[in-house]
């Protein structure tokens, strides 16, 4: 039996970006239920996972735009509905500048992994979880390697599908991605 597709998942908006890796999730179904696998190290990402952390989040609520100098990242929606914004802003990168949006839903199971230094944040339509893994444990990482900028900054030029968003207090005072970029290549 194979799972009803009720939404569309995957890049909805923006660009490929090299690094960025979107993978649909095969659900095992039987009259039990589901298995699925979400990660395998010989898919070959770019990230090696340290930490696992299973993340509930309300509906309006948007974690981002959120920047790392030192770790990769994976996310895959479990519960809910969701879309994840991502820029590229590796000065080496052949994908630099270039942004993306992509759509995620727990009725048809998908995971998204990003190297270090994309600019990504997550905005949940409805209440959700979500499965994140970080190539860095969390308790090692500090301010110095969580850096952000505002989401509606318009040199994003992610076209959120949402006007307002519950933000983090410390969201509240990212600075526009002008402000961000200096403060980047100074710890570069």
């Amino acid at each position: 039996m194979k799972a009803k597709r009720n939404e569309t998942i995957g890049l909805v908006a923006g660009f490929p970006i090299e690094g960025l890796e979107f993978r649909e999730l095969t659900m095992h179904h039987d009259e039990r239920g589901a298995f699925t696998e979400v990660f395998q190290d010989y898919w070959n990402t770019v990230i090696k996972p340290v930490q696992w952390s299973v993340v509930k989040t309300a509906a309006g609520v948007f974690r981002g735009m959120h920047l790392h100098l030192r770790h990769e990242e994976y996310f895959a929606l479990l519960v809910g509905r969701a879309c994840v914004g991502v820029r590229d802003i590796r000065q080496a990168s052949s994908t630099s500048g270039r942004w993306a949006l992509y759509e995620f839903s727990g009725e048809s199971l998908a995971c998204i992994t990003f190297p270090k230094r994309i600019l990504h944040g997550w905005y949940f339509h409805t209440d959700a979880f979500h499965l994140q893994a970080v190539s860095e444990a969390y308790r090692d990482y500090h301010a110095d390697d969580n850096l952000g900028c505002r989401w509606d900054d318009p040199d994003l030029e992610i076209p959120w599908p949402f006007r307002s968003a519950r933000l983090a207090p410390a969201a509240r005072e990212f600075p526009p991605l002008k402000e961000l970029m200096p403060r980047i290549e100074e710890r570069l």
